[in-house]
Protein backbone atom coordinates (compact mmCIF):
# COMPACT_ATOMS: atom_id res chain seq x y z
CA UNK A 1 0.00 0.00 0.00
CA UNK A 2 1.22 3.94 -0.74
CA UNK A 3 2.36 5.33 2.21
CA UNK A 4 0.27 9.02 2.83
CA UNK A 5 1.42 12.37 4.08
CA UNK A 6 1.21 11.69 7.39
CA UNK A 7 3.61 8.58 7.39
CA UNK A 8 5.76 10.75 5.07
CA UNK A 9 6.06 12.96 8.03
CA UNK A 10 6.43 10.55 10.69
CA UNK A 11 9.55 8.88 8.42
CA UNK A 12 11.29 12.18 8.60
CA UNK A 13 10.72 13.18 12.33
CA UNK A 14 12.24 9.83 13.16
CA UNK A 15 15.37 10.58 10.74
CA UNK A 16 15.35 14.02 12.64
CA UNK A 17 15.62 12.42 15.78
CA UNK A 18 12.19 13.07 17.35
CA UNK A 19 11.05 9.90 19.86
CA UNK A 20 7.78 11.61 20.90
CA UNK A 21 5.30 13.48 20.20
CA UNK A 22 3.18 15.92 23.07
CA UNK A 23 -0.09 16.51 21.95
CA UNK A 24 -4.18 15.81 22.80
CA UNK A 25 -5.30 13.49 19.64
CA UNK A 26 -8.27 14.38 17.58
CA UNK A 27 -10.17 15.16 14.54
CA UNK A 28 -7.35 16.97 12.09
CA UNK A 29 -4.15 14.95 13.76
CA UNK A 30 -5.91 11.34 13.74
CA UNK A 31 -4.03 10.31 10.50
CA UNK A 32 -0.90 11.87 11.80
CA UNK A 33 -1.86 9.73 15.18
CA UNK A 34 -2.40 6.58 13.37
CA UNK A 35 0.72 6.95 11.15
CA UNK A 36 2.86 7.37 14.39
CA UNK A 37 0.95 3.92 15.71
CA UNK A 38 1.85 1.96 12.67
CA UNK A 39 5.33 3.09 12.25
CA UNK A 40 6.22 2.41 15.92
CA UNK A 41 9.29 4.44 16.46
CA UNK A 42 8.03 7.89 18.13
CA UNK A 43 5.71 7.39 21.33
CA UNK A 44 2.62 9.78 21.20
CA UNK A 45 1.95 11.11 24.73
CA UNK A 46 -1.40 12.00 25.32
CA UNK A 47 -1.29 15.18 27.74
CA UNK A 48 -4.42 17.01 29.06
CA UNK A 49 -3.65 20.32 28.17
CA UNK A 50 -1.84 20.92 24.68
CA UNK A 51 0.16 23.91 26.81
CA UNK A 52 1.85 21.00 29.08
CA UNK A 53 2.70 19.68 25.89
CA UNK A 54 5.07 22.30 24.20
CA UNK A 55 6.28 23.17 27.43
CA UNK A 56 7.73 19.79 27.98
CA UNK A 57 8.23 19.52 24.17
CA UNK A 58 10.48 22.48 25.38
CA UNK A 59 12.15 20.88 28.18
CA UNK A 60 13.20 17.93 25.88
CA UNK A 61 14.72 20.14 23.24
CA UNK A 62 16.27 21.84 25.60
CA UNK A 63 18.30 18.38 27.09
CA UNK A 64 18.52 16.77 23.96
CA UNK A 65 18.43 19.18 20.67
CA UNK A 66 15.00 18.51 19.03
CA UNK A 67 11.79 17.93 20.06
CA UNK A 68 8.04 18.15 18.86
CA UNK A 69 4.73 18.85 19.71
CA UNK A 70 1.43 18.85 18.06
CA UNK A 71 -2.47 20.66 18.22
CA UNK A 72 -5.35 19.74 16.23
CA UNK A 73 -7.59 22.18 14.42
CA UNK A 74 -8.30 25.86 16.12
CA UNK A 75 -8.22 25.48 20.18
CA UNK A 76 -5.63 22.58 19.86
CA UNK A 77 -2.84 24.44 18.06
CA UNK A 78 -4.22 27.39 19.72
CA UNK A 79 -3.67 26.07 23.52
CA UNK A 80 0.53 25.01 22.25
CA UNK A 81 1.11 28.91 21.94
CA UNK A 82 2.52 29.55 25.76
CA UNK A 83 4.77 26.66 25.21
CA UNK A 84 5.80 27.44 22.16
CA UNK A 85 6.65 30.93 22.89
CA UNK A 86 8.76 29.57 25.67
CA UNK A 87 10.43 27.65 23.35
CA UNK A 88 11.27 30.61 20.99
CA UNK A 89 11.93 33.00 23.68
CA UNK A 90 14.83 30.33 24.61
CA UNK A 91 16.16 29.81 20.78
CA UNK A 92 15.19 25.82 21.38
CA UNK A 93 15.09 23.40 18.62
CA UNK A 94 11.06 22.55 18.44
CA UNK A 95 8.91 21.22 15.52
CA UNK A 96 5.34 22.15 15.92
CA UNK A 97 2.55 20.19 14.33
CA UNK A 98 -0.58 22.40 13.78
CA UNK A 99 -2.99 20.14 12.20
CA UNK A 100 -5.89 22.61 10.48
CA UNK A 101 -8.77 22.50 8.96
CA UNK A 102 -9.65 21.26 5.01
CA UNK A 103 -8.18 23.08 2.63
CA UNK A 104 -11.43 23.58 0.74
CA UNK A 105 -12.86 24.94 3.36
CA UNK A 106 -10.04 27.79 4.15
CA UNK A 107 -11.74 31.26 4.22
CA UNK A 108 -14.85 30.56 4.89
CA UNK A 109 -15.25 30.81 8.27
CA UNK A 110 -15.04 27.44 8.80
CA UNK A 111 -15.66 25.49 12.07
CA UNK A 112 -12.10 26.11 14.07
CA UNK A 113 -10.69 28.06 11.60
CA UNK A 114 -7.47 29.54 12.29
CA UNK A 115 -4.79 31.15 10.22
CA UNK A 116 -1.79 29.13 11.48
CA UNK A 117 0.36 31.97 9.59
CA UNK A 118 -0.58 34.98 11.36
CA UNK A 119 -0.89 32.78 14.52
CA UNK A 120 2.21 31.56 14.86
CA UNK A 121 4.16 34.46 13.15
CA UNK A 122 5.47 36.12 16.21
CA UNK A 123 7.02 32.84 17.84
CA UNK A 124 8.40 30.88 15.42
CA UNK A 125 11.69 31.13 13.41
CA UNK A 126 10.29 29.08 10.45
CA UNK A 127 5.98 28.94 9.76
CA UNK A 128 4.52 27.12 6.19
CA UNK A 129 0.98 25.59 5.52
CA UNK A 130 0.93 22.22 3.56
CA UNK A 131 -1.57 22.26 0.90
CA UNK A 132 -0.14 19.78 -1.10
CA UNK A 133 1.40 16.28 -1.76
CA UNK A 134 3.76 17.50 -4.36
CA UNK A 135 4.82 20.28 -1.60
CA UNK A 136 4.83 18.38 2.00
CA UNK A 137 8.43 16.88 1.85
CA UNK A 138 9.97 19.42 1.01
CA UNK A 139 8.35 22.21 3.99
CA UNK A 140 8.67 18.89 6.43
CA UNK A 141 12.53 19.23 5.37
CA UNK A 142 13.13 22.45 5.36
CA UNK A 143 11.53 22.79 8.71
CA UNK A 144 13.23 19.97 10.51
CA UNK A 145 16.79 21.77 9.26
CA UNK A 146 15.74 25.31 10.24
CA UNK A 147 14.98 23.81 13.97
CA UNK A 148 18.11 22.00 13.80
CA UNK A 149 20.45 24.70 12.83
CA UNK A 150 18.92 28.33 13.75
CA UNK A 151 17.80 26.76 17.16
CA UNK A 152 14.68 28.14 16.49
CA UNK A 153 10.64 26.95 16.28
CA UNK A 154 9.43 25.13 13.36
CA UNK A 155 5.66 25.38 12.43
CA UNK A 156 4.39 22.98 10.01
CA UNK A 157 0.64 23.75 9.14
CA UNK A 158 -1.19 20.27 7.95
CA UNK A 159 -4.24 20.28 6.83
CA UNK A 160 -6.03 17.12 7.92
CA UNK A 161 -7.16 16.45 4.21
CA UNK A 162 -3.34 17.14 2.67
CA UNK A 163 -2.41 14.10 5.38
CA UNK A 164 -4.07 11.82 4.08
CA UNK A 165 -2.94 12.28 0.54
CA UNK A 166 -0.82 9.70 -1.35
CA UNK A 167 2.19 10.75 -0.59
CA UNK A 168 4.52 11.97 -3.42
CA UNK A 169 8.47 11.47 -3.49
CA UNK A 170 10.74 14.17 -3.89
CA UNK A 171 13.00 14.57 -6.83
CA UNK A 172 16.03 14.87 -4.26
CA UNK A 173 16.76 12.98 -0.91
CA UNK A 174 15.53 15.24 1.80
CA UNK A 175 18.69 14.30 4.14
CA UNK A 176 18.24 16.32 7.70
CA UNK A 177 22.15 17.61 8.53
CA UNK A 178 23.15 18.08 11.70
CA UNK A 179 26.63 19.72 11.29
CA UNK A 180 28.91 20.94 13.76
CA UNK A 181 30.99 24.14 12.72
CA UNK A 182 33.66 25.76 14.56
CA UNK A 183 32.52 29.39 15.20
CA UNK A 184 35.15 31.54 16.54
CA UNK A 185 36.40 35.22 16.49
CA UNK A 186 39.40 36.03 13.50
CA UNK A 187 42.79 36.37 15.12
CA UNK A 188 42.91 40.20 14.57
CA UNK A 189 39.52 40.28 16.85
CA UNK A 190 41.10 37.70 19.10
CA UNK A 191 44.36 39.39 19.91
CA UNK A 192 42.17 42.67 20.04
CA UNK A 193 39.86 41.15 23.31
CA UNK A 194 43.49 39.71 24.82
CA UNK A 195 44.84 43.35 24.49
CA UNK A 196 42.16 44.69 26.28
CA UNK A 197 42.07 42.31 28.79
CA UNK A 198 45.89 42.13 29.46
CA UNK A 199 45.90 45.47 29.89
CA UNK A 200 43.06 45.60 32.82
CA UNK A 201 43.82 45.12 36.50
CA UNK A 202 40.57 43.75 37.40
CA UNK A 203 38.62 41.73 34.89
CA UNK A 204 35.13 40.25 35.87
CA UNK A 205 33.66 36.95 33.74
CA UNK A 206 29.37 37.09 32.91
CA UNK A 207 28.28 33.97 31.88
CA UNK A 208 25.47 32.88 30.38
CA UNK A 209 23.51 30.01 28.50
CA UNK A 210 26.21 29.92 25.71
CA UNK A 211 28.40 28.60 28.06
CA UNK A 212 26.91 25.33 28.18
CA UNK A 213 29.42 22.60 27.42
CA UNK A 214 32.00 25.42 27.66
CA UNK A 215 32.37 25.22 31.92
CA UNK A 216 36.36 24.05 31.85
CA UNK A 217 37.26 26.41 29.15
CA UNK A 218 35.64 29.22 31.47
CA UNK A 219 37.49 28.07 34.41
CA UNK A 220 40.67 27.84 32.68
CA UNK A 221 39.78 31.33 31.76
CA UNK A 222 39.23 32.78 35.53
CA UNK A 223 42.29 31.38 36.31
CA UNK A 224 44.49 33.02 34.15
CA UNK A 225 43.09 36.06 34.54
CA UNK A 226 42.18 35.96 38.19
CA UNK A 227 38.33 36.91 37.70
CA UNK A 228 35.46 36.78 39.59
CA UNK A 229 32.47 35.01 37.73
CA UNK A 230 29.01 35.69 37.62
CA UNK A 231 26.12 34.01 35.56
CA UNK A 232 23.01 34.84 34.56
CA UNK A 233 19.92 32.62 36.28
CA UNK A 234 19.52 30.30 32.68
CA UNK A 235 23.61 29.65 32.63
CA UNK A 236 24.31 29.46 36.33
CA UNK A 237 24.36 25.23 35.98
CA UNK A 238 26.74 25.56 33.02
CA UNK A 239 29.45 28.39 35.03
CA UNK A 240 29.07 28.04 38.29
CA UNK A 241 32.72 27.46 39.88
CA UNK A 242 33.65 26.68 43.19
CA UNK A 243 35.76 29.58 45.61
CA UNK A 244 37.18 31.95 45.27
CA UNK A 245 35.83 32.60 41.66
CA UNK A 246 32.24 32.25 42.12
CA UNK A 247 30.01 35.30 42.58
CA UNK A 248 26.73 34.37 42.06
CA UNK A 249 23.93 36.19 39.72
CA UNK A 250 23.03 39.49 39.40
CA UNK A 251 19.32 40.62 37.69
CA UNK A 252 15.80 40.78 39.84
CA UNK A 253 16.87 37.26 40.88
CA UNK A 254 20.68 37.86 41.47
CA UNK A 255 22.62 39.18 44.84
CA UNK A 256 25.05 41.84 45.62
CA UNK A 257 28.24 40.52 45.20
CA UNK A 258 27.79 39.85 41.20
CA UNK A 259 26.16 43.14 40.68
CA UNK A 260 29.08 45.17 42.20
CA UNK A 261 31.74 42.79 40.66
CA UNK A 262 30.67 43.82 36.91
CA UNK A 263 30.45 47.42 37.92
CA UNK A 264 33.87 47.76 39.92
CA UNK A 265 36.04 45.81 37.08
CA UNK A 266 37.85 47.26 34.09
CA UNK A 267 36.77 45.11 32.07
CA UNK A 268 33.61 42.79 32.23
CA UNK A 269 33.48 40.12 29.65
CA UNK A 270 30.66 38.92 28.82
CA UNK A 271 29.84 35.22 27.52
CA UNK A 272 27.18 33.96 25.66
CA UNK A 273 24.94 36.37 27.71
CA UNK A 274 21.46 37.91 26.90
CA UNK A 275 20.25 38.77 30.23
CA UNK A 276 17.26 41.60 29.56
CA UNK A 277 17.96 43.71 32.86
CA UNK A 278 19.99 46.13 30.98
CA UNK A 279 19.39 48.49 34.34
CA UNK A 280 22.12 45.66 35.90
CA UNK A 281 25.11 46.42 33.72
CA UNK A 282 27.71 49.21 33.96
CA UNK A 283 27.86 51.88 32.38
CA UNK A 284 31.55 53.07 33.19
CA UNK A 285 33.25 49.97 32.40
CA UNK A 286 34.79 48.29 28.81
CA UNK A 287 32.86 45.78 27.80
CA UNK A 288 33.40 42.85 25.77
CA UNK A 289 30.64 40.48 24.64
CA UNK A 290 31.26 37.52 23.13
CA UNK A 291 27.98 35.92 21.29
CA UNK A 292 27.05 33.29 18.49
CA UNK A 293 24.06 35.78 17.85
CA UNK A 294 25.65 38.79 15.94
CA UNK A 295 22.41 40.67 16.38
CA UNK A 296 22.70 40.05 19.85
CA UNK A 297 26.31 42.35 20.64
CA UNK A 298 25.57 45.32 22.10
CA UNK A 299 21.44 45.27 22.80
CA UNK A 300 21.81 45.71 26.45
CA UNK A 301 25.43 47.24 26.99
CA UNK A 302 27.79 49.68 25.24
CA UNK A 303 30.83 47.65 24.01
CA UNK A 304 33.92 48.33 23.64
CA UNK A 305 34.47 45.22 21.72
CA UNK A 306 31.62 42.79 20.61
CA UNK A 307 32.62 39.57 18.37
CA UNK A 308 30.77 36.60 16.89
CA UNK A 309 32.21 32.95 18.44
CA UNK A 310 30.91 29.71 20.17
CA UNK A 311 32.13 30.36 24.01
CA UNK A 312 33.99 27.34 23.86
CA UNK A 313 35.84 27.59 20.77
CA UNK A 314 36.70 31.29 21.26
CA UNK A 315 38.27 30.78 24.83
CA UNK A 316 40.48 28.13 23.32
CA UNK A 317 41.38 30.00 20.70
CA UNK A 318 42.29 33.42 23.09
CA UNK A 319 43.51 31.50 26.09
CA UNK A 320 47.17 31.46 24.30
CA UNK A 321 47.01 35.59 23.57
CA UNK A 322 46.46 35.97 27.30
CA UNK A 323 48.86 37.35 29.77
CA UNK A 324 48.52 35.37 33.22
CA UNK A 325 48.25 37.99 35.77
CA UNK A 326 49.47 37.60 39.34
CA UNK A 327 47.58 40.14 41.10
CA UNK A 328 44.95 38.26 42.70
CA UNK A 329 43.41 41.12 45.28
CA UNK A 330 40.33 41.80 43.07
CA UNK A 331 39.45 38.15 42.54
CA UNK A 332 39.77 37.66 46.56
CA UNK A 333 38.15 40.73 47.55
CA UNK A 334 34.83 39.20 45.88
CA UNK A 335 35.63 35.73 46.82
CA UNK A 336 35.16 37.65 50.75
CA UNK A 337 32.38 39.11 49.59
CA UNK A 338 30.34 36.24 48.33
CA UNK A 339 31.17 34.20 51.41
CA UNK A 340 29.71 36.71 53.24
CA UNK A 341 26.86 37.15 50.73
CA UNK A 342 26.39 33.24 51.05
CA UNK A 343 26.51 33.53 54.64
CA UNK A 344 24.02 36.02 55.03
CA UNK A 345 21.85 33.69 53.00
CA UNK A 346 22.34 31.27 54.87
CA UNK A 347 21.21 32.59 58.01
CA UNK A 348 17.39 32.48 56.12
CA UNK A 349 18.03 28.60 56.12
CA UNK A 350 18.51 28.75 59.98
CA UNK A 351 15.68 29.80 60.60
CA UNK A 352 13.47 26.94 59.45
CA UNK A 353 9.94 28.64 60.40
CA UNK A 354 6.87 27.62 61.95
CA UNK A 355 3.43 25.43 61.75
CA UNK A 356 1.86 26.29 58.13
CA UNK A 357 4.88 29.04 58.02
CA UNK A 358 7.65 26.61 56.58
CA UNK A 359 10.61 29.28 55.65
CA UNK A 360 11.22 28.60 52.04
CA UNK A 361 14.59 28.99 52.02
CA UNK A 362 15.25 25.65 54.39
CA UNK A 363 13.36 23.91 52.46
CA UNK A 364 15.53 24.79 48.89
CA UNK A 365 18.62 24.37 50.83
CA UNK A 366 17.37 21.07 52.45
CA UNK A 367 16.34 20.38 48.50
CA UNK A 368 19.84 20.98 47.15
CA UNK A 369 21.13 19.30 50.09
CA UNK A 370 19.19 16.03 49.64
CA UNK A 371 19.15 15.75 45.90
CA UNK A 372 21.52 13.93 43.53
CA UNK A 373 24.39 15.67 41.60
CA UNK A 374 22.87 14.95 38.36
CA UNK A 375 19.28 15.82 38.98
CA UNK A 376 17.06 17.82 36.41
CA UNK A 377 15.64 20.92 38.47
CA UNK A 378 12.53 22.69 37.02
CA UNK A 379 11.35 25.71 38.88
CA UNK A 380 8.18 28.02 38.16
CA UNK A 381 7.97 31.39 37.61
CA UNK A 382 7.55 33.66 40.86
CA UNK A 383 9.57 32.87 44.34
CA UNK A 384 10.02 29.50 43.89
CA UNK A 385 12.04 31.00 40.76
CA UNK A 386 13.70 33.10 43.76
CA UNK A 387 14.52 30.00 46.17
CA UNK A 388 16.21 28.12 43.17
CA UNK A 389 18.58 30.73 42.16
CA UNK A 390 19.23 31.25 45.60
CA UNK A 391 19.71 27.63 47.17
CA UNK A 392 20.06 25.17 44.33
CA UNK A 393 23.57 25.03 43.18
CA UNK A 394 25.84 23.09 41.03
CA UNK A 395 27.44 19.90 42.36
CA UNK A 396 28.10 17.64 39.70
CA UNK A 397 25.92 17.60 36.38
CA UNK A 398 22.89 19.11 37.35
CA UNK A 399 20.73 21.07 35.02
CA UNK A 400 17.85 23.55 35.45
CA UNK A 401 14.95 24.49 33.55
CA UNK A 402 12.83 27.34 33.93
CA UNK A 403 10.58 30.03 32.10
CA UNK A 404 13.59 32.29 32.17
CA UNK A 405 13.13 34.11 29.03
CA UNK A 406 9.39 34.37 28.73
CA UNK A 407 8.66 34.29 32.45
CA UNK A 408 5.39 32.25 32.42
CA UNK A 409 3.23 30.73 35.15
CA UNK A 410 2.49 26.85 35.71
CA UNK A 411 6.31 26.37 33.71
CA UNK A 412 7.48 23.64 36.39
CA UNK A 413 5.67 20.64 36.06
CA UNK A 414 5.35 20.60 32.50
CA UNK A 415 8.69 20.57 31.94
CA UNK A 416 9.22 17.51 34.07
CA UNK A 417 7.13 16.01 31.88
CA UNK A 418 9.50 16.45 29.11
CA UNK A 419 12.50 15.87 30.78
CA UNK A 420 11.31 12.57 33.17
CA UNK A 421 10.70 11.23 29.77
CA UNK A 422 13.84 12.19 28.11
CA UNK A 423 16.08 10.75 30.44
CA UNK A 424 14.27 8.21 32.59
CA UNK A 425 17.19 7.80 34.49
CA UNK A 426 17.46 10.71 36.08
CA UNK A 427 15.93 12.48 39.21
CA UNK A 428 13.75 14.95 37.79
CA UNK A 429 12.66 17.57 40.96
CA UNK A 430 10.05 20.23 40.17
CA UNK A 431 9.57 23.49 42.15
CA UNK A 432 6.42 24.33 41.81
CA UNK A 433 4.13 27.39 43.01
CA UNK A 434 0.54 26.22 44.37
CA UNK A 435 -0.48 28.97 41.75
CA UNK A 436 1.69 27.72 38.78
CA UNK A 437 0.44 24.16 39.86
CA UNK A 438 -2.97 25.00 39.90
CA UNK A 439 -3.05 26.29 36.53
CA UNK A 440 -1.97 23.24 35.17
CA UNK A 441 -3.02 20.45 37.83
CA UNK A 442 -5.09 18.33 35.28
CA UNK A 443 -1.57 16.89 33.95
CA UNK A 444 -1.05 15.28 37.18
CA UNK A 445 -2.64 12.24 35.55
CA UNK A 446 -0.54 12.53 32.55
CA UNK A 447 2.28 12.25 34.87
CA UNK A 448 0.48 8.69 36.56
CA UNK A 449 -0.82 7.59 33.24
CA UNK A 450 3.22 7.41 32.11
CA UNK A 451 4.25 6.82 35.81
CA UNK A 452 6.87 8.99 36.06
CA UNK A 453 8.91 9.11 38.90
CA UNK A 454 8.68 13.09 39.02
CA UNK A 455 9.06 14.96 42.66
CA UNK A 456 6.50 17.53 42.57
CA UNK A 457 7.77 19.79 45.43
CA UNK A 458 4.93 22.42 46.46
CA UNK A 459 6.11 25.92 47.90
CA UNK A 460 2.48 26.62 49.63
CA UNK A 461 2.43 29.74 50.28
CA UNK A 462 -1.10 30.54 49.42
CA UNK A 463 -0.43 33.28 47.65
CA UNK A 464 0.74 34.97 44.25
CA UNK A 465 3.83 35.12 46.05
CA UNK A 466 5.22 37.57 43.81
CA UNK A 467 2.77 39.74 42.69
CA UNK A 468 2.23 39.82 46.16
CA UNK A 469 5.43 41.34 47.50
CA UNK A 470 5.46 43.32 44.03
CA UNK A 471 2.49 45.23 45.39
CA UNK A 472 3.57 45.61 48.69
CA UNK A 473 7.16 47.54 47.48
CA UNK A 474 5.32 49.85 45.49
CA UNK A 475 3.09 50.89 48.79
CA UNK A 476 -0.14 49.77 46.84
CA UNK A 477 -3.05 47.38 49.03
CA UNK A 478 -2.43 43.57 48.31
CA UNK A 479 -5.41 42.92 46.34
CA UNK A 480 -6.59 39.41 44.91
CA UNK A 481 -3.22 37.91 45.71
CA UNK A 482 -4.37 35.08 47.94
CA UNK A 483 -4.91 31.50 47.38
CA UNK A 484 -7.65 29.04 48.62
CA UNK A 485 -6.31 25.97 47.64
CA UNK A 486 -7.47 22.67 47.57
CA UNK A 487 -5.60 20.23 49.22
CA UNK A 488 -2.09 19.09 46.83
CA UNK A 489 -1.90 15.91 48.45
CA UNK A 490 -4.92 14.89 48.39
CA UNK A 491 -5.64 15.68 44.83
CA UNK A 492 -2.81 13.74 43.68
CA UNK A 493 -3.73 10.55 45.81
CA UNK A 494 -6.99 10.97 43.96
CA UNK A 495 -5.42 10.69 40.56
CA UNK A 496 -3.03 7.76 41.50
CA UNK A 497 0.27 9.71 42.83
CA UNK A 498 1.59 9.28 46.09
CA UNK A 499 1.53 13.03 48.28
CA UNK A 500 2.22 13.75 51.63
CA UNK A 501 1.41 17.35 53.18
CA UNK A 502 4.32 19.06 55.55
CA UNK A 503 3.58 21.32 58.08
CA UNK A 504 6.15 21.25 60.32
CA UNK A 505 9.46 22.07 59.91
CA UNK A 506 11.01 19.11 61.22
CA UNK A 507 8.94 16.96 59.02
CA UNK A 508 10.80 18.26 55.99
CA UNK A 509 13.51 16.39 55.41
CA UNK A 510 11.63 13.08 56.28
CA UNK A 511 9.06 14.12 53.97
CA UNK A 512 11.97 14.94 51.43
CA UNK A 513 13.93 11.33 51.75
CA UNK A 514 10.56 9.41 51.62
CA UNK A 515 10.07 11.39 48.48
CA UNK A 516 13.35 11.28 46.81
CA UNK A 517 13.64 7.59 47.87
CA UNK A 518 9.94 6.21 46.39
CA UNK A 519 9.61 4.55 43.07
CA UNK A 520 7.71 6.78 41.35
CA UNK A 521 5.59 10.10 41.30
CA UNK A 522 5.53 11.39 44.50
CA UNK A 523 4.12 15.06 45.32
CA UNK A 524 5.13 16.93 48.67
CA UNK A 525 2.82 19.71 49.45
CA UNK A 526 4.91 22.22 52.40
CA UNK A 527 3.22 24.99 53.87
CA UNK A 528 5.33 27.73 53.55
CA UNK A 529 5.82 31.10 54.81
CA UNK A 530 3.92 33.59 52.73
CA UNK A 531 5.66 36.26 54.44
CA UNK A 532 9.06 34.95 53.19
CA UNK A 533 10.96 38.05 51.84
CA UNK A 534 12.81 38.39 48.16
CA UNK A 535 16.20 40.64 49.23
CA UNK A 536 17.15 42.77 46.55
CA UNK A 537 20.34 42.83 44.36
CA UNK A 538 21.25 46.36 43.87
CA UNK A 539 23.01 47.04 47.12
CA UNK A 540 26.67 47.79 48.01
CA UNK A 541 29.30 45.44 49.55
CA UNK A 542 29.38 48.13 52.06
CA UNK A 543 25.85 47.85 53.07
CA UNK A 544 25.84 44.05 52.53
CA UNK A 545 28.86 43.89 54.77
CA UNK A 546 27.24 46.13 57.23
CA UNK A 547 23.81 44.73 57.60
CA UNK A 548 22.86 45.55 61.38
CA UNK A 549 21.83 42.53 63.66
CA UNK A 550 18.25 44.63 64.25
CA UNK A 551 18.00 43.99 60.25
CA UNK A 552 18.65 40.42 60.04
CA UNK A 553 16.25 40.21 63.40
CA UNK A 554 13.61 41.63 61.88
CA UNK A 555 13.95 39.42 58.69
CA UNK A 556 14.13 36.40 60.34
CA UNK A 557 11.36 36.60 63.54
CA UNK A 558 9.10 37.75 60.03
CA UNK A 559 8.49 41.61 60.99
CA UNK A 560 7.66 42.20 57.37
CA UNK A 561 6.19 45.88 57.57
CA UNK A 562 9.58 46.83 60.10
CA UNK A 563 11.69 45.11 56.73
CA UNK A 564 9.89 46.95 54.04
CA UNK A 565 10.11 50.55 55.54
CA UNK A 566 13.73 50.19 56.46
CA UNK A 567 13.99 48.46 53.05
CA UNK A 568 12.36 51.70 51.42
CA UNK A 569 14.25 54.27 52.83
CA UNK A 570 18.11 52.56 52.18
CA UNK A 571 17.71 51.11 48.79
CA UNK A 572 17.10 54.22 45.97
CA UNK A 573 16.44 51.91 43.50
CA UNK A 574 13.94 49.62 44.79
CA UNK A 575 11.53 50.31 42.14
CA UNK A 576 13.48 49.05 39.19
CA UNK A 577 14.66 46.27 41.19
CA UNK A 578 11.37 44.03 42.09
Amino acid sequence: MAKIVAEQLVEMLVDAGIKRVYAVTGDSLNFFNEAIRKDGRIKWIHVRHEEVGAYAAAAEAELDGIACCAGSCGPGHIHLINGVYEAHRSHLPLLVIASTIPTNQMGTDYFQETNTYKLFDDCSGYNQLVTTAEQAPRIFQTAIQHAISQKAVSVIGLPGDVSELKAVEPHTAQQVYHCQPVIRPSDYELQCIAQLLNEAKKVTIYGGIGCAGAKEQVANLAEKLNAPVGYSFRGKMHVQLDAPYDVGMTGLLGIPSCYQAMKEADVLLLLGTDMPYDAFMPKDNKIIQIDLAQNRLGRRADLTIGAVGDVKETIKSLLPFLEEKQDRSFLDSFGTFHQKVQERLHQYVESSGEKDAIQPEFLADKINTLANDDSIFTVDTGMSCVWGARYIHQTGNRVLLGSFNHGSMANAMPMAIGAALAHPERQVIAFCGDGGLSMLLADLSTIKQYNLPIKLIVFNNRALGMVKLEMEVAGLVDNETTMENPDFARVAEAMGIHALNVHEPSAVEDGLRQAFSFDGPFLLNVFTNPNALAMPAHITKEQVLGMTESMTKMILGGRMDEVFDTIKSNYKHLKEIF
